[in-house]
């Protein structure tokens, strides 16, 4: 019996609005490439089979073109379109809404398309080779009991702090077996000496180990979870689908179903560094953090 072989999921629908444009084709490696290559490549050189690119319709023919056509002769590549009327009926999209339904929806997207365990990552964020390998392997281990087995990426907090000011994380709470408990979500993260410090109440700073393991949402599936989003989503549009902002993030699902004991979570450590552009401040930073592993014989200076 031949091992059935991951699929890398890619969150590329966000136009990135503060960055100014379609960053996810933005060139930032030596030889013109994407932060989004990186992902690919690592991908497959940690044994995954296929990328499936979540985009919008508008940008189609431009996404193709520039990033779907670099990797023919490497890995197949398909295609999912989040559409904001892509609902279960009777829901329809209220009045006014222009913000899309979140990481959930997005990955809802490709339920037709995804058969395999699979990996879902933004496009505009660098994980690293050391990431790829440990949740593709994770992937590949044959899972058996009912409980759906899933996976998390933890990334060390001090390799995703910022020298430019504060960051959002998602500090995990592990338990003895790492698996996962849960995330907080801090946004206002700066590294405070020896430590990290949150300060989103000046007057009651929370300091956070700098080795604490966050999530930066690289994450491993079964296919039931798509299921499962289908199961859930009529329950969270009827309790927030007339609102025009909430979305629905793949992190509370993956929370929900490990209280729920549908799911668990395995936190798989990291030491790689992960880095990703929000604002055009943030470019130069990762053209030359690339241009380090590059010298380092991490990524040839040509990827395809």
């Amino acid at each position: 019996m031949s091992e059935v072989k991951p699929t890398l999921v890619v969150l590329a629908a966000g136009m990135g609005s503060r960055y100014g444009g379609l960053k996810q084709v933005d060139p930032v490696g030596p030889s013109g490439e994407a932060i989004l290559d990186y992902s690919v490549f690592d991908a497959v050189r940690a044994g995954f089979g296929k990328v499936v690119f979540i985009i919008r319709r508008d940008f189609e023919a431009e996404f193709k073109a520039k990033v779907g056509a670099k990797y023919e002769g490497v890995v197949p590549v398909d295609y999912c379109f989040q559409d904001m009327n892509d609902l279960p009926a009777p829901y329809v999209v209220p009045e006014g809404r222009a913000k899309p339904w979140g990481t959930a929806h997005a990955i809802r997207s490709a339920r037709s398309v995804v058969k395999e365990p699979f990996a879902a990552i933004n496009a505009d964020d660098f994980y690293g080779r050391d990431a790829f390998a440990r949740l593709g392997a994770f992937l590949k281990e044959p899972k058996s009991d009912s409980r759906l087995h899933f996976a998390m990426v933890g990334y060390n907090l001090a390799l995703t702090l910022s020298d430019h000011g504060t960051v959002a994380r998602g500090v995990c709470s592990i338990d003895d077996a790492g698996y996962l408990t849960g995330v907080k979500e801090m946004t206002k993260l700066a590294k405070a000496g020896s430590v990290a410090r949150n300060e989103e109440d000046p007057a009651n700073p929370v300091e956070v180990p700098l080795d604490a393991r966050v999530s930066m949402n690289l994450w491993g599936f079964t296919p039931e979870l798509f299921t499962e989003l289908e199961k859930r989503f009529p329950s969270w549009l009827a309790a927030n689908g007339t609102q025009p902002k909430t979305e629905w993030f793949i992190p509370f699902v993956v929370d929900d179903m490990i209280k729920d004991g549908t799911a668990d979570a395995k936190v798989l450590p990291t030491e790689s560094s992960w880095f990703g552009v929000t604002y055009r401040e943030d470019k130069p930073i990762v053209v030359e953090a690339i241009k380090k592993l590059v010298d380092a014989g991490e990524y040839p200076a040509k990827l395809f």
